[in-house]
């Protein structure tokens, strides 16, 4: 008797996901990051997680990448092109100055990427951790509180098992699903409105929110 092995559908959303949580443990966890308050370059950490599943486990090219998050083609390359031998020596003085490079950012979901290929990243734990920190403030907030550091999760959780690309005519499901969620303080309902439609997929959601939350200054 023949058995047929077919191959696993990899979760693109979820293994990207997995490698931005374990690229935040590798900075020194989420209790750490939570003391720079002012960071810009998580959602460039988001797209490199994406940038590197996309071309290990889907094999995309740079083009094919670039179109799905939405982001330009060069920026994939330097994303995919970072060195991640060096990015650790790198990273402590950008933290610093709270600005982390393109490359940087690259380098560090590299290094993510393999420590979850190898089983090492606790999905888990590092979520429980991000989820005690909003409790907490939700204790003394009478609205939702900024989990500036942290959005990226709450969105792709919010929007777990919503078919993509997203039109117009599914803008009122979009914001329903998110209407606890805030973006560095800005409700995500209300950059939902400022953002283009179509959404081509998550990644192009998380891309948009950010430039939508940037865009006000």
């Amino acid at each position: 008797m023949v058995i047929e092995v077919k191959p696993q559908e990899v979760d693109y959303d979820a293994l990207a996901l997995r490698v931005f949580l374990k690229a935040l443990e590798l900075i020194g966890g989420p209790r750490k990051l939570f003391e720079y308050r002012n960071l810009t370059w998580v959602p460039s950490l988001m797209e490199a997680a994406y940038a590197v599943v996309l071309k290990n486990e889907a094999f995309k090219t740079e083009d094919e990448i670039a179109e799905f998050i939405g982001i330009t083609k060069q920026t994939v390359r330097n994303m995919l092109s970072a060195d991640p031998e060096l990015v650790m020596m790198k990273l402590q003085g950008e933290l610093e100055g709270k600005e982390v490079k393109v490359h940087t950012a690259g380098g560090l979901a590299k290094l993510a990427y393999e420590e979850v290929k190898k089983g090492n990243d606790y999905i888990a734990f590092v979520a429980s951790v991000c989820e005690d920190y909003v409790k907490k403030h939700m204790e003394t907030a009478e609205t939702c509180p900024d989990i500036g550091l942290v959005w990226p999760v709450y969105v792709l959780k919010a929007i777990k098992g919503m078919d993509f690309p997203v039109d117009e005519s599914k803008k009122e499901e979009l914001k329903k699903r998110l209407e606890n969620v805030k973006v560095k303080d800005v409700p995500a309902t209300e950059l939902i409105e400022k953002i283009e439609f179509p959404i081509k997929s998550p990644a192009d959601l998380l891309h948009k929110l950010a430039e939508a939350v940037k865009s006000r200054g």
